[in-house]
């Protein structure tokens, strides 16, 4: 299973990736080896980010050029390295994530300048596809005033987005989602419990599942008796 889920801060995406990762170890008896969530500045090292507080200030001093360069490798390299390359390969935000903030708030890779990232979306999805077409791209929502309400409840160090940015920033996931060259798309509403996210997912991703996914499933199955 290859997942690319992506959608505005504060919709879930930590929560739901871990979630359909216990669901495919309950049902296929394993799980992703990494969730690759490190594509917001700047949270932008390990599995998950573990920056200090004053790495993440040096970082966002840092100028335009070196974000993007820093932000452009890291994508190339996760994409040639193993992510998209093997059965099983999971990541939270990517290349549509980086297409989203890195105009809006960092300074880089609008259209027409220098390594747009509308150009290296499709640039790593041309590459992701020369190595498999089974990628699906789980586009994920949440109701604006669920979002305000999350980030009063829990702000994030550093987050990107304020409250007057949501509107905005869900439209251009949207926008890029369907911009996107990967074929293969569901989107799943996460303003309420994960539980019922998941069920979502789990409805919307079945004409998706790959035969080793079936197959998986079947072996898992007979082996735990259920």
């Amino acid at each position: 299973m290859r997942l690319l889920l992506v959608g505005c801060e504060y919709v879930g995406g930590t929560t739901l990736a871990h979630a359909i990762d216990d669901w495919m170890f309950e049902k296929m008896g394993t799980r992703f080896s990494l969730i690759h969530e490190h594509w917001k500045i700047p949270h932008t090292s390990g599995h998950p980010d573990d920056t200090t507080s004053e790495e993440q200030a040096w970082l966002l001093q840092a100028s335009p050029k070196f974000k993007e360069m820093h932000q452009r490798h890291s994508l190339y390299y996760h994409v040639q390295a193993n992510t998209f390359n093997q059965h099983d390969g999971m990541v939270v935000g990517g290349h549509i994530e980086e297409a989203v903030y890195a105009p809006m708030f960092f300074g880089y890779g609008g259209k027409g300048e220098p390594h747009d990232r509308e150009l290296v979306a499709h640039q790593v999805e041309n590459t992701i596809l020369r190595f498999t077409k089974d990628t699906v791209i789980v586009h994920i929502t949440a109701d604006t005033n669920v979002i305000v309400q999350r980030m009063k409840d829990d702000p994030h160090e550093n987050g990107i987005i304020s409250e007057d940015d949501i509107d905005r920033v869900k439209a251009r996931f949207g926008d890029l989602v369907a911009w996107s060259l990967l074929g293969k798309k569901i989107m799943v509403d996460n303003s309420g419990d994960i539980s019922d996210t998941m069920a979502q997912f789990v409805t919307k991703i079945e004409p998706f599942l790959t035969d080793t996914d079936r197959s998986r499933i079947i072996a898992h199955a007979e082996l735990s008796g259920s």
